[in-house]
């Protein structure tokens, strides 16, 4: 997918994570909202931090600092969600991404973006796509089905399906006495 999306729209939304700049394809990303707490799920791993309700539907919220090895103390300090879109296997898959804060939509065509390093990053390389080339910074171009790999997508899922079918067993509010 990320390979399509940047063949689309060389234009990426630039955010930051625990003092890291970011980037993504400006095509994954669905909205912004203002962070709030997500609903805790017991038993999931650290990175996921639970659930949010994004117009009625249960969207996992994933923290990429804690995925990325940062302490959780350092990352517990969110602005915002970044809602995405991925697709694996055919199936479209909504989550939730952390950021301390959202920068701007850059253009960068293929000439402004170099082939990722491990010099110094401390993203797995198979998570970028890029380097992308910012002045004289650099912005790490993230790989939205990659960096989201396929065990927090089944675990996204298997949460949300499990949010789903607490909130609807829920016991129904009594009815009042007949007067």
């Amino acid at each position: 997918m990320a390979e399509t999306i940047e063949a689309k729209a060389p234009q990426y939304l630039s955010f930051t994570i625990a003092g890291t700049g970011y980037g993504l394809p400006i095509l994954a990303v669905k909205e912004i909202l203002q962070h709030e707490e997500p609903t805790v799920v017991p038993g999931v791993p650290p990175s996921i931090r639970g659930v949010i309700n994004v117009r009625g539907q249960v969207v996992p919220v994933v923290d990429l600092a804690v995925k990325f090895g940062k302490s959780e103390t350092v990352a517990s300090k969110r602005a915002c969600i970044l809602v995405v879109e991925t697709q694996i296997g055919g199936e479209r898959l909504v989550m939730g991404v952390l950021a301390d804060a959202v920068n701007e939509v850059l253009d960068l065509p293929a000439t402004e973006i170099e082939q990722a390093s491990a010099f110094g990053a401390n993203v797995k390389l198979e998570y970028l796509t890029g380097m992308g080339k910012v002045g004289r910074a650099f912005v790490l171009i993230l790989d939205v089905d990659r960096v989201l790999s396929a065990s927090d997508e089944e675990l996204a899922v298997q949460v949300a399906a499990a949010t789903e079918s607490t909130a609807s067993s829920a016991p129904a509010e009594a009815a009042p006495p007949p007067a």
